[in-house]
């Protein structure tokens, strides 16, 4: 079995426009506030609208011991949230980086890159 790497297949997926990305958890157009085609926030009027529903399930993956084939948080929030929508339900996730590997060929981020892999000032 052949594995495809982390950098081909970040560079094979193609970013959805992010009116689109809204219209599927239900945020009008009207309250997306862009910055560029795939990022935007939402207005305060949409998120004061909010406030008579019910309020929505929060799951946080914060710390794991990445397993031997390199899978960590990034990858157990992608599928969860990829299950989650299998499913039926209105899921949404956000990662505050990106993993570095696919970028810089490491695994890490804040303190866990060792020393040896830190960048020079």
């Amino acid at each position: 079995m052949t594995v495809t790497p982390d950098i081909q297949i970040a560079r094979a997926a193609r970013k959805r426009p992010i009116a689109e990305i809204g219209a599927a958890l239900g945020i009008p157009p009207e309250h997306l506030l862009p910055y560029g085609h795939d990022k935007a926030k939402e207005s305060r009027d949409f998120i004061n609208g909010l406030e008579a529903r019910p309020d929505g399930k929060l799951i946080l993956v914060t710390a794991i011991n990445p397993t031997p084939a390199g899978e960590g948080k990034t990858t157990t929030t992608v599928g969860l949230g990829d299950g989650l929508s299998r499913i039926g339900r209105n899921a949404a996730i956000c990662i505050r980086e990106a993993s570095l590997e696919p970028n810089f060929g490491m695994k890490g981020g804040a303190a866990g890159v060792p020393r040896s892999c830190r960048w020079k000032r």
